[in-house]
């Protein structure tokens, strides 16, 4: 294996372990964040504590972890994908690795963004589906003599009382929809993980550098944790209207009298007249709680070099 391949797999290991840490660390988080920004109306849950207390009430411990297994089995390579391709890009892009390139280090961003949406578009959609479950559940419960607006998951008569699951909600995608209907939501995807790529990982590298050691060329692993954490909750927070439209979108199945979106720019209109401004807003605090440490951890993990470790081993 060539030095180039070897760098290209090392990479790729990282993103991947980084991603499975992270997820697991900050996944409820996650959770809590898709049921905010899809309430609309009456609000089932007062804040992120509220909602996870109500979760753990209501669905035991391994609610808060509902879409789990579908983020596990797909972060590996969305993670590797965008970590690898941004730094592909930027040693591409940049004639000299040492020196700052700030419009190099946004086009590489972007390129990453571009890159991950292949897998983050279907892992979301399917991930959404499940950790809103719970929401649908309580807000059904509060109407019980209302019916559901919509029945997505269904397979046939017996398939509606079945617990939604991955497989369940993408071979009904698949069969309806075909292989579109797992990338509904493209575009609000695109124009919230490219603007993110693009404030993220330039900010990250030039906080990074600021701890990088002249003997070891590397930043300590404490440097590279609080970089990453503070690069991905400025980052979060920014994208966090567009993170509302897209989740408001690939939302499939809606409580009694939510709105259903045609969209990117129809879902912007109606939660700007029916719910205001804040609303684009909503789940803020939770995106930069998960993004945080997950980037931290991952750009930790990244800088370590776990994948160039595990690699000398198997020589």
């Amino acid at each position: 294996m060539s030095s180039q391949d070897l760098s290209i797999t090392a990479k790729l290991i990282n993103g991947g372990v980084a991603g499975l840490v992270g997820v697991t660390c900050v996944f409820p988080i996650d959770l809590a964040k898709t049921r905010l920004q899809n309430q609309q109306g009456k609000d089932v849950y007062k804040g992120m504590t509220d909602c996870l207390m109500k979760t753990a009430r209501a669905e035991g411990f391994l609610g808060m972890y509902r879409g789990a297994a579908v983020n596990l089995t797909l972060v590996t390579p969305e993670k590797a994908i965008k970590l690898a391709a941004n730094d592909f890009l930027r040693q591409l892009l940049m004639q000299d690795g040492t020196q700052r390139n700030l419009k190099m280090e946004m086009l590489a961003g972007c390129g990453a963004g571009i890159c991950q949406v292949v897998v983050t578009c279907p892992m979301e959609m399917l991930k959404i589906q499940l950790q809103d479950a719970g929401r649908l559940a309580v807000s059904h419960q509060g109407s019980a003599s209302a019916a559901p607006t919509s029945r997505p998951y269904s397979t046939g008569s017996a398939s509606t009382h079945r617990r939604p699951s991955a497989t369940l909600i993408a071979r009904e995608l698949l069969r309806t929809q075909g292989l579109w209907g797992l990338y509904r939501g493209l575009g609000a995807t695109l124009l919230r993980d490219i603007p993110f790529s693009i404030i993220y990982f330039p900010l990250f590298a030039n906080l990074n550098q600021l701890g990088v050691s002249e003997v070891t060329g590397k930043a300590p692993f404490a440097h590279s944790f609080v970089a990453g954490c503070a690069a991905g909750s400025v980052a979060a927070v920014a994208v966090t209207p567009l993170d509302v439209l897209k989740t408001r979108i690939q939302t499939l199945k809606k409580g009694l009298g939510e709105a259903s979106y045609s969209g990117v720019t129809d879902c912007a209109r109606k939660l700007w007249t029916q719910e205001g401004a804040a609303a684009f807003m909503k789940g803020a605090g939770c995106r930069a709680l998960v993004i945080a440490p997950l980037f931290g951890i991952a750009q930790g993990i990244y800088f370590i070099g776990i994948g160039e470790r595990i690699l000398k081993c198997l020589e």
